[in-house]
């Protein structure tokens, strides 16, 4: 099998693929608010001042418009009709060969500029693979965050899932000749063949369809546009893949305690930031219990930790109407209560 693999792999290794299309366009406006190695940091606010919200896009395998698909499946557009007036984005870059020795220390620290040009506090949303990185975040700078959201995030990979187990049962010298073959490069092209084989994505798609159906008159143009966006794969460096592969979902250091994030150890029993953890039921990729399984490692008060599950697969909880108009607005209505502010907290004097 790994020989036929390596004859596939001479024509589609990265610097080896056919032409992209034209890349897709933003739904929402935006400007460019900084330039960083590892990300452009997109602006979407509608206004100067309010608290901001950053959301923290998975870099595994597709774009960041995930979370701002189209016209009622925009993550960034349901935020912004429920009151989130200053919303920013991690834009990823495809990884050139110049990154290919980026770790996942390198996308923490470019994290943590970004925040500060932002203005720390920060509300901070993980989506999927985001969210591990979000709460390594805010466990590094506590200070910086003062709410946070793991979407579908794969913490404790104790808890068994389909992407788990395909990492497990791969010997873990192949991840290596992978980066070797890609010279310090990981094709997000071969990612994507490598993910419809065991996680059927077309399943995926066909579900994604009907709800797309159900949602607007223009279905044909949405699913085309959906099709679009899963060609359009990111090229990963290959010490950070191979960071994420042995230290994430082979060691599960994150859960265990182990993982060191820019010299210092973190310890999830000390993030006490009041927490929203939101799942799918019908999630293949990050099984409920395996989302939710986050809530028994964290440190914050039981009443600051919030849950939520729609009824729906991995990709419709960022994209599908349903989740948007449901538990992304119960999301919204939280970060903008006062719970866990230190001002809410303050004991009232009597006259």
């Amino acid at each position: 099998m790994l020989d036929a693999y390596w004859q596939w792999y001479a024509d589609h290794a990265p610097g080896h693929a056919d032409p992209p299309d034209a890349q897709l366009a933003w739904t929402t406006p935006n400007r460019i608010a900084l330039e960083l190695p590892s990300m452009h940091l997109l602006d979407f606010s509608q206004a100067a001042r309010g608290q901001p919200l950053l959301i923290c896009a998975p870099y595994a395998l597709h774009r960041a418009l995930i979370a701002d698909f189209a016209p009622g499946h925009s993550l960034i557009e349901t935020l912004e009709q429920s009151g989130i007036a200053r919303l920013y984005l991690t834009d990823w870059r495809s990884a050139t060969p110049a990154m290919r020795y980026f770790s996942i220390d390198s996308y923490l620290s470019d994290l943590n500029v970004a925040v500060d040009t932002i203005g720390p506090p920060v509300d901070l949303v993980g989506l999927c693979q985001g969210g591990w990185l979000s709460l390594l975040y805010a466990a590094r700078f506590p200070g910086k965050v003062r709410r946070l959201v793991l979407a579908s995030s794969p913490i404790d990979v104790s808890v068994p899932s389909q992407l788990s187990g395909m990492v497990a049962a791969m010997p873990e010298q192949s991840f290596a000749a992978l980066v070797h073959q890609g010279d310090g490069i990981i094709s997000g092209k071969h990612m994507l063949q490598c993910w419809s084989i065991p996680f059927g994505l077309q399943d995926v798609e066909a579900v994604l369809q009907r709800g797309l159906r159900d949602a607007s008159d223009d279905a044909g143009s949405l699913l085309d546009r959906f099709q679009r966006w899963n060609r359009e794969t990111l090229d990963l460096p290959g010490v950070y893949y191979l960071e994420v592969i042995d230290w994430i979902f082979r060691q599960n250091r994150i859960a265990r305690g182990d993982f060191v994030a820019l010299g210092r150890r973190i310890d999830l029993a000390e993030v006490k930031t009041p927490a929203f953890l939101l799942a799918a039921d019908d999630d293949i990729v990050v099984p409920r219990d395996q989302a939710f399984a986050t809530a028994r490692l964290l440190g914050t008060p039981p009443m600051w930790l919030e849950r939520g599950t729609e009824p729906c697969g991995h990709l419709g909880l960022f994209m599908g109407c349903k989740a948007l108009t449901s538990s992304w607005r119960r999301i919204a209505r939280w970060l903008q209560s006062d719970i866990g502010d230190a001002s809410a907290q303050r004991p009232r004097i009597s006259a």
